[in-house]
């Protein structure tokens, strides 16, 4: 009986860490130069952008679940769960900030590209 409380626990403690840890947050790709890269530069930036949103798209589906997971363990009165869905929350809106932040870059290339070749 006392090893299954103590394997019980063990889950419990480590099941929400695997599960955070299973949600890949991605990389941000760099920002091209857009006063000096080229075309091609700027066409590969925007195909990096797009799997970076694409990845991110996928990365915040996880972390919703997530939170998901740990408000249904707050409603069967897991305490510990309130802490952990705040930290799960404050990741999504972090990816939320840094895909908008990536596009907001790319724009700003994309408008110095523009400038340095008008034609």
């Amino acid at each position: 009986m006392k090893i299954q409380t103590a394997s019980l626990l063990l889950a419990i403690t480590v099941l929400p860490y695997a599960t955070a840890q299973a949600c890949d947050m991605p990389v941000a790709p760099p920002t091209p130069d857009g006063g000096s890269a080229t075309l091609e530069d700027m066409i590969a930036a925007q195909g990096e952008v797009k799997a970076f949103q694409a990845a991110n798209a996928e990365y915040l589906e996880c972390v919703d679940d997530l939170m998901a997971a740990e408000k249904a363990s707050q409603a069967e009165g897991d305490k510990s769960a309130e802490e952990r869905f705040a930290l799960a929350a404050a990741d999504y809106n972090a990816a939320v900030s840094r895909e908008e932040q990536v596009a907001a870059d790319f724009n700003t290339a994309i408008r110095a590209y523009k400038a340095a070749n008008p034609d």
